[in-house]
């Protein structure tokens, strides 16, 4: 089992591993679990084998990320059996969504709990803590489990948008901004911490500030906020909800140097009938409008989106209508899923009427597409020089990426040269060669 929790050295403790599954935002979660676990002296690991308890942070967004979550919980639950585990915990979504039916299910787990309550994790993983859970030890520093040039940045919590496929608001509950004054302070901690890339997320990160007393959306002065913290060389958007959405912030990105011109705007489709079905309320036509207006503000912005493909009320008609669209429109990056019937949404009443393999045939005919266009924007790239953040060193070859490029889901950009690069290091390289997600290039100078 791989967790992504670094080994800490402690005094006199259990030793705990966290595993953590699904998004960012679980990532995060874990992140601050851990820096809880080092404020209580316990030992962190990265092997669940020598571990003494695990603290599984499940996902249940979707039905792959549902079978993973209960296959590693099984693979835990083996090693408890064995004798070689005393304790595991399984929390997060899957956990908050199905804890009943998973303890009927699963009698090897000890305690099941919902999202972000660490609070009652550290209490059932040691009743002798020698602090106030609730007092001072919450505000415990992040341990980070990203690399250490970029780390995410969680500005709300829940969601209040109703879209028919999405459980979300059933796992999570409602939307809650995090307060400005709080962000800022764990911008300038992270900056401490060598972070240069901020990567904004949230559920739908659109609607900060609309719950709090201003009832207005402030994206937009975070983004200028965060823009303004000494030492911040990369602010990312993510999760940016088009429905409404608050154009104000397309000036933040096109004026700010260290924001990224780059977008992450989940469309989920595009025609009309599946869009009002889903529930995302907006039309065909005005998602076609922000677009052009996106990219007419912010000129060579990179646009990325997902897809859902096999919704219920999905037609070929409604599949050959998102193929021309994504001809025509030709957004840098899309992701595609498949469609998972999710119980007690919206669109649970409507059944899965549409085949798996119809729904896969669709997804590898709409990558296709993708991949086609991707390639082509990559070749336009050759010849042109770029600053380049380098991530990793494969023997001499430098991985990195573009402010184009999100991690973990976006292209990299490989990188010749004997100049001794380190993790972090910003560079202008010439793109010398591309392929459909992955461009070459050429080390030119120290940026």
């Amino acid at each position: 089992m791989k967790t992504k929790v670094d080994t800490r050295a402690a005094q006199e403790s259990k030793t705990v591993a966290i595993i953590t599954l699904g998004c960012s935002k679980n990532t995060v979660d874990s992140e601050i679990l851990a820096g809880h676990l080092k404020g209580s002296n316990f030992v962190q690991t990265t092997n669940a084998e020598e571990a003494d308890a695990v603290v599984i942070n499940t996902c249940g967004f979707i039905d792959a990320a549902k079978e993973e979550s209960i296959n590693t919980i099984i693979e835990a639950g083996n090693l408890k059996k064995s004798g070689k585990l005393k304790t595991l915990i399984v929390a997060g979504c899957l956990s908050a969504r199905y804890g009943d039916e998973l303890k009927e299910g699963l009698p090897e787990v000890d305690h099941f709990f919902g999202t972000e309550d660490y609070g009652n994790i550290l209490k059932a993983l040691s009743e002798d803590l020698k602090y106030n859970i609730l007092g001072e030890h919450k505000k415990a520093q992040r341990i980070l489990s990203t690399p250490n040039h970029y780390a995410y940045l969680k500005i709300s919590e829940g969601c209040d948008n109703p879209c028919s496929f999405c459980a979300i608001p059933i796992m999570r509950g409602g939307h809650v901004s995090k307060p400005k004054e709080e962000l800022i302070a764990e911008v300038k901690s992270l900056v401490t911490q060598g972070i240069k890339e901020i990567v904004v997320v949230g559920q739908d990160t659109t609607f900060y500030g609309l719950d709090t007393v201003e009832r207005r959306r402030s994206l937009g002065d975070l983004l200028k906020a965060i823009s303004d913290v000494p030492g911040v060389e990369w602010i990312r958007l993510m999760y940016a909800y088009p429905a409404k959405f608050p154009r104000d912030i397309l000036d933040v990105i096109a004026e700010r140097d260290n924001v990224c011109k780059y977008i992450d705007m989940p469309m989920q489709h595009i025609s009309t009938n599946v869009l009002k079905s889903m529930r995302r309320g907006i039309t065909r036509r005005a998602l076609e409008e922000l677009v052009s207006h996106i990219r007419e503000r912010v000129p060579g912005i990179t646009m990325r989106t997902t897809f859902i493909v096999g919704y219920p009320s999905e037609t070929e008609q409604d599949f050959m209508e998102l193929c021309d669209f994504v001809r025509e429109v030709r957004l840098d990056r899309i992701g595609v899923f498949t469609y998972s019937q999710e119980d007690d949404t919206y669109a649970d009443i409507l059944g899965d009427p549409i085949p798996q393999d119809v729904k896969e045939d669709r997804k590898i005919r709409l990558m296709e597409i993708q991949r086609q266009i991707s390639y082509e924007k990559n070749q336009e790239k050759i010849g042109t020089q770029i600053r380049v953040l380098i991530e990793e060193d494969h023997n001499g070859e430098y991985q990195g990426r573009s402010e184009s490029d999100a991690p973990e889901v976006d292209n990299e950009i490989f990188v010749q040269t004997d100049v001794p690069l380190k993790s972090g290091d910003f560079i202008i390289a010439e793109i010398e060669d591309a392929s459909e997600f992955d461009l070459f290039a050429r080390f030119v100078r120290m940026a």
